[in-house]
């Protein structure tokens, strides 16, 4: 079933948005959909999602990658910044964000060139103007100057923090997603933000944790 025609998800997932008083016109709801279409039902490129978690994809994988939108959106607004995420996958949460940001320029930097075939195939799909595909590990994608990077239960925040910080400018932040449970060690740290929050249906607690770069 498409997502666009599964009322569960696209209820669960409206529902989570209206939480944190978010309401996404409908053509960007519609590239959303899209979105997860593709990944679901695209095979060429091998297996980018389980067949469990492909059953939730919107209400698990959208609502995650939208979380930074959550966050950020007032900050952010109109503003021209440059994006990169780490270890794009199979393009969650640098293609949903790249369609709620679209003036936000985002780089998508994923080494494996299966998942490098799949989100330029994706790119081209969804008609996306600011969403550059870089085939390389990010130590050497010669990004630089970046107002922020992110990343989503790639490795350990330090292990994340110190492959990042390179790109970052001054004053740029990186953005992770993790289990709340991975970052209980991180609340007390003065220069670091976490932002707890539930996904639908899901047990466990994430956490949204920010830390900027400061020279």
């Amino acid at each position: 079933m498409k997502h666009s025609e599964n009322t569960n998800q696209i209820i669960l997932l409206n529902q989570f948005l209206q939480n944190y008083e978010v309401k996404l016109p409908t053509d960007v709801l519609s590239k959303l959909y899209e979105f997860s279409d593709l990944v679901v039902e695209t095979k060429i490129y091998g297996n980018l999602i389980s067949l469990k978690d492909s059953e939730k994809f919107l209400s698990r994988h959208i609502a995650d990658s939208l979380i930074p939108y959550i966050y950020l959106k007032n900050e952010i607004s109109n503003k021209e910044y440059r994006w990169s995420d780490m270890g794009a996958g199979a393009g969650c949460p640098s293609f949903p964000l790249a369609i709620v940001f679209p003036q936000v320029q985002f780089y998508a930097v994923e080494p494996r060139t299966k998942r490098v075939q799949f989100l330029e195939f994706v790119k081209e799909k969804l008609k996306l103007k600011n969403i550059t595909i870089i085939g390389k590990r990010f130590e050497t994608a010669s990004l630089t100057d970046l107002d922020y990077v992110s990343c989503r239960a790639l490795s350990t925040f330090e292990n994340d923090w110190d492959r990042c910080k390179q790109g970052l400018k001054n004053g740029g932040n990186f953005i992770t997603l993790k289990s709340y449970n991975s970052i209980t060690h991180l609340e007390n740290q003065k220069d670091i933000e976490i932002f707890k929050y539930n996904l639908p249906q899901e047990e466990q607690e994430y956490a949204l944790v920010l830390r900027g770069k400061h020279e």
